[in-house]
Formats: C-alpha cells, sequence, structure tokens
C-alpha cells in the first residue's frame, strides 16, 4: 500500500494536471444522471451522452419512465449496449422511486442500492454529482485498473477496491477521485497501451501489471 504523503502527492500532480475534472456524462436532475449512470456501464460517456440528448427530451419525468414501452425504451437506448438489461433496470427503478421515495431519487447510500441496476459505484457517482454528497469512491473500469497499476489495491472486486482507496485517500478528496483518475486513464493510462513516458505520475507508479 502507498504511504498517506504518496497518495497525496499523486493527487495533487492529477488535479494540477486535470483542474476541471468531474464527470462527463450530460444531466440536470437527479433522475437524469441516475438514468445515464445506470446506461454508461460497459460504454462510453461520449456515446451515452449522445443517447440521453434524446432520451431526457422524450422521458422528462420519473412517470415517463414507469409507463415507457419496455420495447420501444429498448430502441431508444439500444447503442449504449446490454439494452435489455437498462432498460428493465431503468423502468424498475422508476417504479421503485415513485412507490417507495415518492418519485425522488434518494440522498442514502442504502436506499439507493435498492434500486435495479445500482450498486455502489452508480450510488457514490448519484450521490456526488446530483447532491454534493459524499460517502465513498466510485470504482469503474478506470479507478480499477489506475488503482492497480498505481500499487494501490490488489483486489479486483470493486468493494473491496472502493475499501482500499478510503482507507488510503484523503476524505476531502474522495469525491474528486474518480474523476481525476478517470480523466487520467482516458488520456494517459490506457488500458492496452499505456503512455508511460508522458505520464505525470511515472516516477513514484510502480507500472503494476504494464
Amino acid at each position: 500500500m502507498k504511504k498517506n504523503p504518496e497518495i497525496i502527492q499523486i493527487i495533487n500532480r492529477l488535479k494540477k494536471t486535470y483542474p476541471k475534472a468531474k464527470t462527463a456524462l450530460n444531466f440536470t436532475s437527479p433522475l437524469e444522471i441516475l438514468v445515464a449512470t445506470i446506461l454508461s456501464a460497459q460504454s462510453t460517456d461520449k456515446q451515452i451522452n449522445k443517447v440521453t440528448l434524446l432520451l431526457f427530451k422524450k422521458y422528462k419525468t420519473v412517470k415517463d419512465y414507469t409507463e415507457a414501452n419496455l420495447k420501444e425504451f429498448e430502441q431508444d437506448i439500444k447503442s449504449t449496449g446490454f439494452y435489455h438489461n437498462k432498460a428493465k433496470n431503468i423502468i424498475g427503478s422508476a417504479k421503485l422511486l415513485l412507490k417507495h421515495f415518492n418519485g425522488a431519487v434518494p440522498k442514502t447510500m442504502d436506499e439507493l442500492v435498492t434500486l435495479p441496476g445500482v450498486a455502489r459505484k452508480t450510488a457514490n457517482i448519484v450521490l456526488n454529482n446530483a447532491y454534493g454528497i459524499v460517502v465513498g469512491i466510485a470504482v469503474d473500469t478506470h479507478v480499477k485498473r489506475l488503482s492497480y497499476r498505481l500499487g494501490l489495491t490488489k483486489n479486483e472486486d470493486p468493494v473491496k477496491i472502493e475499501q482500499d482507496l478510503m482507507a488510503l485517500v484523503p476524505k476531502a478528496d474522495w469525491g474528486i477521485f474518480n474523476s481525476l483518475l478517470v480523466e487520467h486513464g482516458r488520456n494517459i493510462c490506457d488500458a492496452k497501451k499505456p503512455k508511460c513516458s508522458e505520464c505525470i505520475l511515472s516516477n513514484i507508479c510502480p507500472k503494476i501489471g504494464i
């Protein structure tokens, strides 16, 4: 595990390099970031933003999603991949929001993870971006890959990786940590061809698995 001064150095360098780091998903409400994040699994934020540009005009309220025709909704989101499950999860989540939460997206981790298609990663992203509530660190594919390469975790399970990161990363940086690693993963630390010679973390990165 990294010692605390080193994780702070990692975070500071990333902040300096990506001063505007934030989620790339476009949204204007808690419901929209919930839907967009469920859609983003196994897809790119760029593709999701293309889909939601039209989707959010067609489905504006929780009730709109609950009344959606499943087959039609599947076609609306087909290009995001895994659209059968995503459609069921989104419509199912909307129905639970109406039934148990008065149509509002809940503000707690325990409540959010009761929704179909919502695990801790999605819940963390929704809480942080919709409400400014930070209770953990969202672990997506970029965070998983970079955390392992940087020697911040030896685990593969997202929940265990999150626990490792929460023990290392100062709580004040939990909210931004995902966005910083996502930016660096997209720009430099690619899954197949990492640009180590261009990396601002190169001299402190153990390059595990590279």
